[in-house]
């Protein structure tokens, strides 16, 4: 019965980790496009907010639940499927970082990429989120 409750609330957390990944630099999108000091501001707001307040806290929960999962079913361990999860795990956390090295930069007024960077930047997660499910549900290797 764990767990089933460990595997649904970490299956909420990436979901919300999700959404700020998908939503964070489609901010960024917004904000290099931003031409007054009032929107660039608001941006700056908005960007931290997300990042502090929802994706970290949803990331370290997420890890948390996962490598609580993997604890109680070490099995897994020996699986290929899983090795091949667990890397792309390694790679989303690079991105996210990536996205606070992004946001730093946005907030000190340092921004140097246009709008179309950030609409590519931005599709970067679809690929991890798909290439993670279908790693999960199918287990190919």
């Amino acid at each position: 019965m764990l767990y089933l409750w460990l595997k649904a609330f970490h299956i909420i957390a990436v979901v919300c980790w999700f959404a700020g990944l998908f939503y964070l630099p489609r901010l960024f999108v917004y904000h290099a496009m931003s031409e007054d000091a009032a929107s660039r501001e608001r941006f700056c707001i908005m960007e931290r907010k997300l990042y502090r307040g929802i994706m970290g806290p949803s990331m370290i929960l997420t890890l948390a639940l996962g490598a609580w999962m993997l604890y109680l079913n070490p099995a897994w361990l020996t699986q290929g499927w899983m090795h091949a999860k667990l890397t792309l795990v390694v790679l989303l956390i690079g991105y996210h970082h990536a996205c606070g090295a992004m946001l730093k930069r946005f907030a000190r007024g340092e921004n140097g990429r246009s709008h179309v960077f950030y609409r590519w930047f931005n599709e970067v997660p679809v690929l991890f989120l798909i290439a993670i499910v279908i790693l999960v549900v199918v287990k190919p290797f």
